[in-house]
């Protein structure tokens, strides 16, 4: 497969990776394992996604920062592997380009792709595909997920994100609480049925965050108690990233030839 000039590939630490550079200069890097987005940067230049110095970045185990992508279940609400298989499975890029001044790539995965003891424990027919893209200081993820199977499935889904933060002391969140919330230390919450529109404010630094399909949203930083028992997280690294994120917690069951889809915007 040729890729446009849009997108080159090449690696991160150790990982296959794509590159995407939008014409106004916004760059993004996805490593097809997770089909991750692990970092963001804007036509600004300001990294916007989080990534631990102590992340495993060879392939052996999940990503720590970046844009996780979680499916078919949510942390270990289910029988099967905490987050689910896609984060830590292969996808294969199915196109890239331009598009009205945006950069995108879109990978995919199947049954095909998955290690046999992921694809033994969740039997199902399914096709996955996510798309990114960006420009300016905005960023787009479009996530679908297609029963291609003969029998029906439940599944859970979200987009991990890590916010990069100047201290997680100082950041505000609005549209998840009546008021806007503030962390200072460990947080873990789930908000269903959550407003559409959310924010975060960080010093002069205003990310709206918009998510249509997903009909939740989770805030998560470790705190540092937590932190400390991380093997692939520094010590204070926790003051540095908030994670707010789409999710579906509950989603359909998809009959065979359904499809669900849910999308996500940064700006």
């Amino acid at each position: 497969m040729r890729h446009s000039a849009a997108a080159i590939s090449t690696t991160f630490g150790q990982l296959p990776s794509l590159l995407l550079t939008a014409p106004d200069g916004a760059q993004a890097s996805i490593t097809l394992y997770g089909a991750h987005l692990i970092s963001w940067r804007g036509a600004d230049g300001r990294e916007r996604l989080f990534c631990s110095a102590k992340s495993a970045l060879d392939g052996t185990r999940a990503i720590r920062g970046g844009v996780p992508v979680i499916f078919p279940q949510f942390a270990e609400r289910g029988a099967g592997m905490r987050h689910g298989f896609a984060r830590v499975s292969n996808w294969r890029v199915t196109g890239t380009g331009l598009d009205a001044g945006w950069a995108f790539a879109v990978l995919a995965l199947a049954p095909s792709d998955v290690a046999s003891e992921h694809a033994q424990a969740w039997p199902h027919g399914f096709e996955l595909t996510l798309r990114v893209a960006i420009r300016a200081n905005e960023l787009t993820m479009r996530f679908e997920v297609t029963n291609t199977g003969d029998a029906p499935f439940p599944f859970a889904a979200a987009l991990h994100t890590y916010f990069l933060v100047d201290d997680i002391a100082g950041i505000r969140i609005l549209g998840v609480e009546r008021e806007e919330l503030a962390i200072d230390d460990q947080f873990d919450r789930v908000y269903e049925d959550a407003e559409p529109c959310l924010a975060m404010v960080d010093g002069g630094v205003v990310l709206t965050l918009r998510q249509q399909g997903f009909k939740d949203a989770v805030v998560w930083n470790p705190g540092a108690a937590d932190a400390a028992a991380l093997a692939d997280m520094g010590d204070e690294e926790y003051r540095r990233f908030v994670c707010i994120e789409p999710a579906l917690l509950n989603g359909p069951t998809l009959q065979p030839g359904e499809r669900w889809h849910g999308e996500y915007r940064v700006s």
